[in-house]
């Protein structure tokens, strides 16, 4: 295992960004840089032993600091949607920004990538690490407290890409951290994932309206284009899209998925490009995902000049429900509170057929 620096440009404000890439045995790596803890490159091998980077992104820290989909950030303070930026908490009523229409996403207009973070790298056998630590200050985006976060990824012979995140407060707040790197297991300018098979291990979503925002209801996944315990094509999935109301609302697939182990650590997707050989599966302690097929992506100036559309990548984002701090019945506390620690993993684990 090997940990390589290199400089990766100046922010608007001034401040020298780095990228750090890991790099194990087989020569598959990733590449995460300090500006806004964001994964930069997932590069891993196919079936024949060739290496491809299955992780959308940017050459250039510029399209970082500009609009970008949000790919590969990782996001806080609370991933995904609060309706009308709104909560209560310990009897105060609170106003986040409102960056989605009338409602929050992914922590406002400012969110954790928006920022430099503190970094520091940990070489161990078979498994290296970058650690990025910021502080995230008593009002930003308009959340209460201050949020000391540190996140945590590490990468190892096995092609196992962890990240770690814990996060204390001095105030009770909301705390909802994810990573939102879009994959496509053919390679990231290979052009859509119609052709990627999806497991997910949930029978039931929490169902949405026109804005996205949960109603409070779960939706069975039985007998929909959600039903994927068996595995799912992705094309069957998004060509059925017409006869689903719930897909037709995002275009796609943009919908919390409530998992079946609950907050145990254990499976709860595998993904597979049958092409490549690629497998990459989802282990996590949080109790839902978000499955979001890039329905509105339309991005130019990828990686190599690469156009990335609508369906070219997804997004499987571990998480606590959308809009969780307005509905008690979904699982488990987005609420954070002094003495207490945020302390969760999610691991993508790369696999290639034998």
């Amino acid at each position: 295992m090997a940990i390589t620096t290199k400089p990766f440009g100046v922010t608007k404000a001034g401040q020298a960004a780095t990228l750090y890439t890991m790099t194990n045995r087989s020569g598959a790596s990733v590449t995460v840089t300090d500006f806004g803890a964001i994964t930069v490159s997932i590069i891993v091998p196919d079936k024949d032993g060739r290496l491809a980077d299955v992780a959308l992104g940017f050459d250039t820290l510029d399209r970082y600091e500009g609009h970008h989909g949000s790919m590969g950030d990782t996001v806080g303070r609370y991933g995904n949607r609060i309706a009308k930026g709104r909560f209560t908490l310990d009897g105060v009523d609170y106003q986040l920004e409102t960056n989605n229409g009338v409602n929050h996403l992914h922590g406002g207009f400012h969110g954790f990538s928006s920022f430099l973070w503190e970094a520091a790298t940990t070489q161990a056998e078979g498994e290296d690490s970058v650690a990025f630590h910021r502080l995230s200050p008593d009002g930003e985006g308009r959340y209460p407290g201050n949020l000391d976060v540190t996140v945590t990824y590490t990468w190892d012979d096995d092609c196992n890409l962890s990240i770690h995140y814990e996060a204390t407060t001095d105030k009770a707040t909301l705390c909802n951290l994810t990573n939102h790197t879009y994959f496509n297991l053919a390679g990231h300018d290979h052009g859509t994932i119609r052709d990627h098979g999806v497991y997910i291990d949930a029978d039931v979503i929490t169902k949405v309206d026109a804005g996205l925002i949960p109603t409070g209801a779960y939706m069975p996944v039985s007998q929909t284009p959600f039903d994927m315990r068996e595995g799912l094509l992705m094309a069957d999935g998004l060509d059925a899209m017409d006869a689903c109301p719930q897909m037709k609302l995002a275009g796609g697939y943009d919908h919390n998925f409530v998992l079946r182990k609950g907050e145990a650590m254990g499976l709860c997707a595998c993904v597979h490009h049958e092409d490549s050989g690629r497998t990459m599966e989802v282990i996590t302690d949080q109790p839902a995902m978000q499955l979001y097929s890039a329905c509105t992506t339309d991005i130019q100036g990828g990686k190599g000049g690469a156009h990335y559309g609508v369906y070219s990548a997804m997004c499987l984002e571990t998480q606590h429900c959308p809009d969780s701090p307005n509905h008690p019945e979904f699982p488990g506390t987005t609420v954070l509170r002094p003495g207490e620690k945020y302390d969760t993993t999610t691991i993508y684990a790369f696999r290639v057929d034998a």
